[in-house]
């Protein structure tokens, strides 16, 4: 690790690789840094791009490492190591030239014979091609071709398996004796004779075979080889197979077989269906009794049987067993040939049995599988560290986990993969928190000898009674019981109050669990702890999940109910102190314990429960995705056809792009898009553009909206690149060169005069006043057109404002569709919809669903129940004006009674009145005044502002009663609309018909979408596009469910559209544990792989947050991201920091108090003399009259977030003139947000750390708009080669904090890139210094008397708090005891380390940061 972090392979091995003379030492130093590269998740082929045809002769040389040479066996697990590796890069050109070599037709020379010939008459597609391949093979000089198994491709597998199977056989237990037939394993001295290093490597090998399996490339050629050596076989029969020690391998060996037997067609890549696997699986056993039944008369029997009674292990084995060990033989390798008689193992009986079961024996189905699965974990699977690692995964071995990588088999694969992932990552979280909550309750037995608790915990209650009510007969066709219903009581008494509203705020389909406490008599000695488990230190016997369907109060009153049996006004608040919850427990876990009982005899489980634990709300979603991902396996598949394939990462990457599509739409209204004339011209400076009239005459002088027929050849702008092109940065650069004859092609321009929408100021439509930028528009284009369209959007490119004209011009252009928004957080939703809120879409047409929506910054209330009532509002509305009309007409006011009588009234009298009237114009056109004169409904518009008619032109008075005509128009339109309110009486019945047929564009976290699919397909719920935000912090699966809300309409997907739109040069989705995202690679989302696919996308490229200084510290990560002119041309970011000599510093810190980074606890990272550094330009930036939320404190680990939380709260807390900065925390938390001033610490001093990620980097270096101050170790992270071409910059400037002390106030007129005179600048010299400076500036300012901070960059908004104070920050105050000298903020005291840390709630109330992400019941996270 250290060499990796010293560049050892990029500055020493890599530029003196010579491809001739290189020797074997220098390849394998090389593949073990890069082997340690992918064990850190750090970017592991970069360094060999510059040298391509050196990297091909590398990659050559290492396929022939092994030729004539025996390696050690630390050497070939790294060499294994690395071909996963490589196997798992397919996306790098040169590597997968390279790699699939080995895995293509060739292969199948290493073939035994009746292997081959069987393979070929399964595949008769596949003659052809071998014949074709044979003819192009090289031929010696004697016409002969050369031997084929000479080549480094036919052999290189073949060659790995038969070393992995020796080893296996002979070095795993180096001195084990076999004794008779049985071949038993004498282990005289236990677990001695283990050989550790071989069986990490015929663990990786597993891994190694699996990744193969998994991955149609290489599937494809390398299953038959698998099964020819018949690898699983000799694996299950292995003594290594049923050692204690080989649990993982034994896991490991499953799962390949899993993947040999998977449903799928190898040569086509078509799922399999059940119907078509069980066809299959009988015509095998026809094949085989009719083959039974001609040649071997011992076998008659099992030939004449029916297929159901011998496809079981069992009665196969016994059917087998009248066959002597020659003629089982014979039959195997020779009638049947499923394995070559030349192996060894052939001699042996029972590998013999084994190879016919696995090849004849019917398997489980993947539905039956995933069907059969409990989704609520178990203490079995919860402590089993080979599934469900704990934090400290190194990375070193392997684990019994799917990977998700660029490919799928199948989506069936896709899902299993995801489900087991998601289930798994789930079950850490639970057991995270069931020892957290179970220590507090301080079990102990009593005299009875029963289970006592002497503790109490927040999230667990002991249980006075627990019994099972309703079991329900099984479904036909499944064994498990169809529910299983349970009640379970528990006392709040021991809670006060608030504790207790949490648990009486329980509702329906909530989580519990269910938990068996025993604690041992005796607490274990010391020795016996360090040994023991975790369940036995808990005394855990059994842990079981339910689910709640109702609770009731002590005296039986229902709960928390949402179903309408109780109304409203009849709610009353719970009685008693006690309260029995009635739950759903999983019928399959049911199942399988009830059969333990029966069959082994094993305890009732059900009997035992004496605790209840529950989670936090946000934290036990896991259920609701776990069940959608089940029901997704058992329906028929899903994806719309244009984007499947794209899904499982095979074919043209380009497919489904717009331009590919059919169905594009062929002339786009782009409404508000363009500014003006000149804008459209910037967007498409490829094209002649020429304006025309829609009589086609031509237009001198154009003025939006604009009407583009888009020609199919769209030339892209330089935004559009491939998902490869990040690294090919001269490809853009032909796009500059003119040829002299060039000619731009026509794109011709229709304008038109929008219809006048109405005489009153809300009929004028709102307009965007955002001038997009060319690659913006061409973003825009592809995400209104048919197809997949991917935005990248680096930080403060306008990602929402181009989201948002995508949904505008959507909504205009194709009115009848519905669009689906998903984000990831409330956040960035509540942003999305507040500007959906400023366009040109009605706000009955917006619906925002989940529970944040009460934070959108407006009056509106866009939720289900919220649009309902502004629904039933807006029909009184409206009908007091229909009453108003018909007022104005002298008719009976009645016809506004309800929407229904409102519509025979439009067409009996306002729109016959408006035909006549239309009839009467068409006659008398010359008349000037004849419109004013004769317009039937002039009284009802004697309320506009200005008059309507003029009576100077009959054009223009025409335009005029046009727009008047729509207006009421509109207004029986949305009545129409409302009818339905009407009709519905129920608020259930009207908040789903909103939701289903009215709103064009629902809004919607993803997981809410997860939680409530099954809800969506019940109602009917129905979209044809979907727009997702912050897709690349999105999990796979989280991306996934969100295009699947709808049932197909006639087998075929509705879905038309989808846009996502992300970043993935920043941080990816948040998966805790450490092992799902080193190894299973969780973290990586859809968008990302996407990318790595080289799905064509389109880069935002131009930022209008920070200073264009600012940005260079982070815009070398993309590939043209230059700067808006308001960032160069605005004052605000012209002038300089107030008392800083420069806009941004890196300033090293050197050890406190003796001191750098400290780890009070694993993975909780401190450094005082940072906090107190970071603490103290806060302070002195309030001194200089900085507003307090204009200044944001970043850090790279929690523990540090805590410890400056703590140093805030006790020097700038208490002075109201300082008070708390607007946020204090981790940079993963700040990821989406921006501040006017960043100061950040990076907190290691030892080791680079999780900033080794470039993704941490450029979200860190991109949150500031105007100053951004980094507090670290120069001489740690200047060497970090991942992160040079942000530190070379940082480093230009001096390392020393520079401020101009001859500044005191925030405010200046000098230039940013002005650092102020010499004289006047002084070089901070470290913590103690910026003490006295803060003293001295204190000082200053009490001798000027300033009773207030002065005025801040006055160019700023004035409505900004200048005097920082936050709201709840005077409780603080009053408890305060009378300043002294001593108790000024400037002076630094011993920082607090976590041991002294407290009261991080009453911190929250005053500085207001979340502290959600910090410390859970005291134990804080990473």
């Amino acid at each position: 690790m250290i060499l990796e972090v010293s560049q050892y392979l990029e500055n020493y091995l890599w530029p003196h690789f010579d491809p001739l003379a290189a020797t074997f030492e220098h390849v394998m130093s090389i593949i073990i840094m890069v082997n340690e590269k992918f064990r850190e998740n750090v970017a592991a082929w970069t360094c060999f791009h510059e040298r391509k045809d050196a990297f091909k002769v590398f990659l050559e040389r290492v396929l022939r490492l092994k030729e004539g040479r025996e390696l050690s066996i630390a050497e070939k697990t790294n060499y294994l190591v690395f071909m996963i590796n490589a196997f798992q890069s397919l996306e790098d050109e040169v590597v997968s030239r390279t790699i699939l070599r080995l895995a293509n037709l060739k292969s199948w020379y290493s073939l035994s014979y009746g292997r081959f010939q069987m393979e070929l008459c399964l595949n008769p597609g596949l003659v052809k091609k071998w014949k074709r391949m044979i003819k192009k093979e090289p031929v010696k000089g004697g016409g002969s071709h050369l031997d084929p198994l000479t080549k480094v491709e036919v052999m290189f597998v073949r060659n790995l398996i038969e070393e992995f199977m020796e080893i296996l056989d002979s070095q795993v237990f180096p001195q084990k004796q076999l004794s008779g037939e049985d071949n038993e394993l004498i282990d005289a001295t236990g677990l001695g004779l283990l050989n550790d290093a071989c069986v990490l490597y015929c663990e990786r090998f597993m891994e190694f075979l699996i990744d193969l399996l998994s991955q149609l490339p290489t599937r494809r050629y390398l299953r038959p080889l698998v099964a020819d050596v018949a690898v699983v076989a000799k694996c299950h029969l292995s003594a290594l197979y049923r050692h204690e020690k080989g649990k993982l391998f034994a896991q490991l060996v499953d799962l390949l077989q899993f993947y040999e037997g998977f449903e799928i067609n190898d040569h086509t890549g078509t799922q399999l269906t059940d119907h078509e696997v069980l066809e299959s699986h009988y015509s095998r056993m026809q094949s085989f009794q009719l083959l039974a039944f001609k040649k071997m008369e011992k076998l008659r029997e099992l030939a004449l049987t029916n297929i159901g009674s011998i496809h079981k292990r069992a009665n196969l084995t016994k059917k087998l067993s009248v066959l002597s060990p020659e003629e089982l033989r014979n039959f195997v390798c020779c009638k049947l040939k499923l394995v070559s008689k030349e192996d060894p193992w052939s001699e042996r009986v029972d590998f013999l049995i084994e190879v016919m079961l696995s090849y004849f024996e019917k398997q489980q189905s993947q539905k039956e599988a995933i069907n059969a699965l409990p989704l609520y974990p178990n203490e079995q699977i919860m402590w089993d560290e080979s599934v469900v690692p704990s934090i400290n995964y190194s990375g070193e071995g392997c684990l019994a986990l799917p990977k998700l990588n660029l490919q799928f088999l199948t989506l069936h694969d896709y899902l299993l993969r995801n489900f087991n992932l998601f289930r798994l990552e789930s079950t850490y979280e639970i057991r995270e928190d069931i020892q957290e909550a179970v220590p507090h309750l301080l079990a102990y037995i009593n005299n009875d000898g029963g289970t006592a608790f002497r503790g109490w915990s927040r999230m667990g209650v002991p249980i006075k009674e627990f019994k099972i009510t309703e079991v329900k007969q099984p479904n036909i066709g499944e064994v498990k019981p169809s529910s299983v219903t349970a009640e379970v009581t528990y006392s709040v008494s021991s809670y006060r109050a608030h504790i207790r509203s949490e648990w009486d705020a329980l509702k329906e389909h909530d989580v519990l669990f269910l938990l068996s406490i025993r604690p041992l008599f005796e607490p274990l000695s010391a020795e016996e702890e360090d040994k023991a488990s975790v369940p036995q230190k808990l005394g855990l016997q059994f842990v079981r999940g339910c689910e709640v369907i109702e609770i009731r109060d002590e005296e039986g009153n229902l709960m928390n109910d949402f179903s309408g049996k109780i109304k409203r006004d009849e709610w009353k608040p719970p009685k008693g102190e006690l309260r029995t919850v009635t739950v759903a427990l999983d019928t399959a876990q049911y199942h399988m314990d009830v059969s333990n009982i029966a069959e082994k005899g094993a305890e009732d489980v059900y009997g035992t429960f004496n605790v209840l634990m529950r989670r936090k709300p946000k934290e036990n979603n896991f259920k609701a995705i776990l069940e959608s991902i089940r029901d997704l396996m058992n329906e028929y598949c899903i994806v719309p056809k244009w984007l499947e394939n794209i899904f499982l990462g095979y074919g043209d990457p380009s497919a489904a792009q717009w331009t590919n599509m059919p169905d594009v739409l062929e002339t786009v209204d782009f409404k508000d898009t363009f500014v003006d004339a000149d804008h459209l011209k910037e967007s498409f400076v490829d094209y002649e553009v020429s304006f025309v009239n829609s009589d086609g005459s031509e237009n001198l002088n154009p003025r939006p909206p604009f009407k583009i027929k888009l020609p199919r050849t769209l030339k892209p702008n330089n935004g559009t690149l491939t998902g490869h092109a990040m690294s090919t940065s001269g490809a853009t650069n032909d796009i500059n060169v003119v040829d002299a004859n060039y000619q731009k092609e026509a794109l011709v321009i229709e304008t038109y005069t929008p219809p006048d929408p109405g005489p009153y100021p809300q009929d004028q439509p709102k307009q965007n006043l955002v001038r997009f930028t060319p690659t913006q528009v061409e973003a825009i284009i592809s995400g209104i057109q048919p197809g997949l369209t991917m935005v990248v959007g680096p930080p403060g490119t306008g990602k929402t404002d181009t989201a948002v004209q995508i949904l505008n011009v959507l909504y205009h252009n194709c009115p009848s569709q519905r669009t689906l928004i998903i984000t990831h957080s409330n956040q960035a939703l509540n942003d999305l919809f507040e500007k959906i809120m400023q366009r040109d879409v009605p706000a009955r047409y917006l619906l925002r669903l989940g529970q944040g929506e009460q934070e959108l910054a407006t009056d509106l209330d866009f939720s289900r129940q919220g649009r309902v009532n502004a629904m039933l509002v807006r029909r009184l509305e409206l009908l007091s004006e229909v009453e108003r009309l018909a007022r104005s007409l002298q008719l009976p006011e009645d016809v506004g009674y309800t929407c229904e009588t409102a519509g025979y009234f439009w067409l009996l009298h306002v729109y016959s009145r408006w035909e006549q009237f239309l009839a009467a114009c068409a006659e008398n056109k010359e008349k000037s005044t004849f419109v004013r004169d004769r317009f039937p409904f002039k009284e009802f518009f004697y309320d506009t502002p200005h008059p309507v008619f003029t009576g100077e032109s009959f054009e223009k008075d025409m335009q005029a009663a046009t727009g008047c005509f729509r207006h009421l128009k509109n207004m029986f339109q949305e009545l129409e609309e409302c009818r339905a309110f009407e009709l519905l009486k129920s608020t259930a019945d009207r908040a789903n018909y909103l939701m289903t047929k009215q709103a064009k564009i629902v809004a919607m976290t993803c997981t809410h979408a997860a939680l409530k699919r099954k809800d969506f397909l019940q109602l009917g719920f129905k979209y044809d596009n979907l727009l997702m935000e912050e897709s690349a912090q999105i999990l796979e699966i989280e991306t996934f469910i969100p295009m699947l809300l709808q049932r197909q309409e006639d087998g075929h997907a509705r879905l038309k559209r989808c846009i996502l739109i992300g970043d993935h040069h920043q941080l990816p989705p948040v998966v805790k544990n450490m092992a799902f995202q080193k190894y299973s690679h969780m973290d990586q989302s859809l968008f990302t792989r996407f990318v790595r696919l080289g799905i064509p996308y389109i880069e935002l490229n131009a930022q209008g947050r920070a200073r264009p200084s600012i940005a260079k510290l982070y815009n070398w990560r993309y590939r043209d991201l230059g700067d808006l002119p308001s960032v160069k041309e605005e004052v605000v970011f012209n002038r300089a920091n107030a008392g800083f000599a420069y806009d941004y510093q890196l300033v090293d810190v050197p050890d406190y108090l003796g001191k750098g980074e400290t780890t009070p606890s694993p993975w909780f990272y401190q450094n005082e003399g940072e906090a107190e550094y970071v603490v103290s330009v806060y302070i002195y930036m309030r001194l200089l009259g900085y507003p307090a939320n204009k200044i944001s404190i970043l850090t790279t680990y929690n523990g540090q977030k805590l410890l400056i939380r703590d140093v805030v709260n006790r020097r700038c807390v208490p002075y109201d003139f300082i008070g708390p900065p607007s946020k204090v925390t981790t940079v993963d938390k700040f990821q989406g947000q921006q501040n006017d001033f960043i100061l950040l610490s990076i907190v290691r001093t030892r080791f680079v750390g999780h900033l080794r990620d470039v993704r941490r980097l450029v979200v860190a270096m991109s949150r500031a708009r105007l100053g951004l101050y980094v507090f670290c170790r120069r001489s740690l992270f200047e060497q970090c080669y991942e992160l040079q071409p942000t530190f070379q910059l940082l480093l230009e400037r001096p390392d020393h904090l520079a401020l101009n002390v001859n500044e005191i106030t925030s405010y200046t007129e000098r230039n940013f890139e002005d650092p102020g005179p010499g004289h006047h600048v002084h070089l901070v010299s470290g913590i103690e210094e910026m003490g006295s400076i803060i003293d001295r500036l204190y000082q200053e300012k009490l001798r000027h008397q300033f009773d207030q901070n002065g005025p801040y960059l006055s160019h700023l908004e004035p409505s900004e708090n200048t005097d920082g104070m936050q709201s709840g920050q005077q409780t603080m105050d009053t408890d305060m005891p009378e300043q002294t000298e001593d108790d000024m903020p400037h002076k630094i005291k011993e920082a607090t380390t976590v041991d002294n840390v407290t009261g991080y709630n009453n911190v929250e109330d005053v500085t207001m940061v979340d502290n959600s992400d910090g410390v859970a019941n005291g134990n804080p996270s990473p």
